[in-house]
């Protein structure tokens, strides 16, 4: 996985596992980050860690679930910069906060731009290890959303040009007689259409149709 669109350059061994989850830790303080390292290696969590947002960009990073732990204040462009450099790039990867200078308008800037936990120092290991749980899960429903979009696609994908035009009518709502007036044919094509719509799109109902034709619209990055 490349954290800002093509990241070049490896920061540590390949992990080959690519279900498992890994922990992102992005930490100035070099007490710090291998205690996080520690703490996380003792739960069974992988973790790959670097000591500025630079580092990180340099590196390529494996397409696995979990999460990123930014410091807020980092060596050039900070924990915050990088969220926003990310969120543009369409990376949408849980991010847990953390930072001894924390205040209010920092966290609301943090949170407002999708982080899942702002976590000032010291912290309680539990505290962490909680937060890292949540967006671990958080981010494994997300790669499963956006992995059965991806199959719903193939599946539209075999459509011809008039089946996806009524498969468009029939999420609609529209009958077979209107369907048959809008596009200019007879009822009974609208129906052989229509029939193979439900069969290539695997929808035992239009309710399912029309839940699956919602999904492809979602947004790419969600």
């Amino acid at each position: 996985m490349t954290m800002a669109g093509n990241i070049r350059g490896a920061a540590a061994k390949p992990i080959a596992d690519t279900t498992s989850p890994l922990v992102v830790i992005v930490e100035d303080d070099e007490g710090v980050r291998e205690g996080l390292q520690d703490l996380l290696r003792s739960v069974g969590l992988d973790t790959l860690a670097f000591g500025s947002t630079g580092d990180l960009l340099a590196a390529t990073l494996p397409d696995r679930p979990g999460c990123l732990i930014l410091d807020v204040r980092l060596p050039g462009s900070s924990g915050l910069d990088l969220q926003a450099r990310l969120v543009a790039l369409g990376n949408r990867m849980p991010i847990i906060f953390m930072t001894g200078h924390g205040d209010i308008p920092m966290s609301v800037q943090a949170m407002k731009a999708g982080a899942l936990d702002f976590l000032t120092k010291p912290f309680r290991d539990q505290d962490m290890l909680d937060a890292i749980a949540v967006a671990i899960e958080r981010d494994r429903g997300r790669r499963a959303s956006r992995a059965g979009i991806a199959e719903l696609e193939a599946l539209a994908a075999t459509l011809t040009a008039r089946e996806a035009e009524v498969m468009h009518q029939v999420v609609k709502g529209l009958l077979n007689k209107q369907i048959a007036h809008a596009l200019g044919i007879s009822e009974i094509t609208v129906k052989i259409h229509r029939g193979n719509v439900m069969r290539k799109m695997g929808a035992g109902s239009v309710a399912d149709l029309v839940r699956k034709t919602e999904l492809l619209k979602a947004p790419a990055n969600a």
